[in-house]
């Protein structure tokens, strides 16, 4: 299957704001997201380039989440998993199901990065923990 089988960019949009929905919504992640982002829309469009870089493999998005997630303070590896769990549930209720395996794979090896990524900005000598859901 190409990635161009894989979902429409119109899927990937629907999926994006399905799921940040559902996360402002969270009484762990929301006052985080609520934070942290000042202009919803723009915010939207970046991730939906995001995932459609990920998922189609086009080339619309050019920031850099690494150095962002690890400047924000205080995340747990319980605030990951439960994003991961979030997007978990918003991917299984797709009806796309090739959309909702390649989503839920790469947003593991996505959150596994960050949380690696964090915690070495915290501490680079302490051992690294995984994520239960990842």
């Amino acid at each position: 299957m190409s990635a161009d089988d894989i979902c429409t960019e119109t899927e990937i949009r629907e999926l994006v704001h399905a799921f940040y929905g559902k996360a402002r919504a969270d009484a762990a992640l929301g006052p985080i997201f609520e934070s942290q982002v000042h202009d919803w829309d723009e915010h939207l469009q970046i991730l939906s380039d995001f995932w459609s870089a990920v998922l189609l493999g086009t080339r619309r998005f050019s920031g850099m989440p690494m150095p962002k997630h690890a400047a924000m303070p205080n995340l747990s590896a319980e605030l990951f998993e439960r994003w991961l769990a979030l997007w978990r549930e918003t991917t299984d209720a797709l009806p796309n199901r090739a959309l909702a395996d390649a989503a839920q794979e790469m947003a593991k090896r996505m959150a596994r990065s960050l949380w690696y990524g964090y915690q070495l900005s915290r501490d680079p000598n302490q051992p690294l923990t995984e994520l239960r859901s990842a």
